[in-house]
């Protein structure tokens, strides 16, 4: 079995403002460099060892990645295929006022269907696709391995689905929280969770991802 240990960006400002962020290349904020730090301290201490780490070749998880590349002594390999998903015209805007700003887009993201496009952004289908057969290939690169992929919380909930059979629309009721240890064991195409949302080293509080 591989086991991959998928760990949520540290906060960005967005995060904080509420802001969709998607492909937009935005940077860790004070506090989610501070998560990434205890984050490393943390990954410093258990007794597994890593053969491997990965990062979305977005710098939110690239930066978050570094003090884990440091205390660890792995070179980051950067996977564009656990980037976020790609919300075209909804980025940047205030998840608060998406439906008056962007009502169509908006509500494509909102109806969780997997063939409806979001103008210059991807599908939730094509999203889907590209984040479980990037999975699949990283487990194959790595069978019988433990590894280490930071990544965001739209991945992170296509996973989650993907390893308890559910559905894009059926309910999620775990979080996708900033700087979580999120654990995943693959054996051929079979994923299984093995631990979700872990956050006991940070000292502050963890935001959820809102997906959708």
């Amino acid at each position: 079995m591989t086991e991959i240990w998928f760990i949520r960006h540290g906060e960005t400002s967005w995060n904080r403002e509420g802001r969709l962020q998607g492909w937009q290349d935005i940077e860790l904020n004070a506090s989610g460099r501070e998560q990434a730090a205890q984050l490393a301290a943390r990954m410093a201490t258990v007794e597994q060892t890593f053969d491997a780490l990965y990062s979305s070749d977005l710098q939110r998880a690239y930066t978050t990645a570094e003090p884990i590349s440091a205390e660890l002594g792995l070179r980051i390999r950067t996977e564009p295929g656990i980037r976020e998903r790609g919300f075209g015209v909804l980025e940047g805007l205030d998840l608060a006022r998406i439906d008056e700003l962007a009502p169509e887009a908006a509500a494509a993201r909102k109806s969780r269907d997997p063939h409806r496009p979001i103008e210059g952004g991807e599908s939730l289908g094509q999203f889907q696709a590209r984040v479980i057969a990037t999975v699949n290939d990283l487990a194959q690169r790595h069978t019988n391995e433990r590894i280490l992929a930071v990544t965001h919380g739209g991945v992170l909930d296509i996973i989650w689905r993907q390893a308890s059979s559910v559905a894009l629309d059926g309910p999620r009721p775990v979080p996708l929280l900033n700087a979580s240890i999120n654990r995943i064991g693959i054996e051929g195409r079979q994923w299984q969770v093995l631990e979700w949302g872990d956050i006991a080293h940070l000292d502050m509080e963890s935001a959820s991802d809102v997906v959708p």
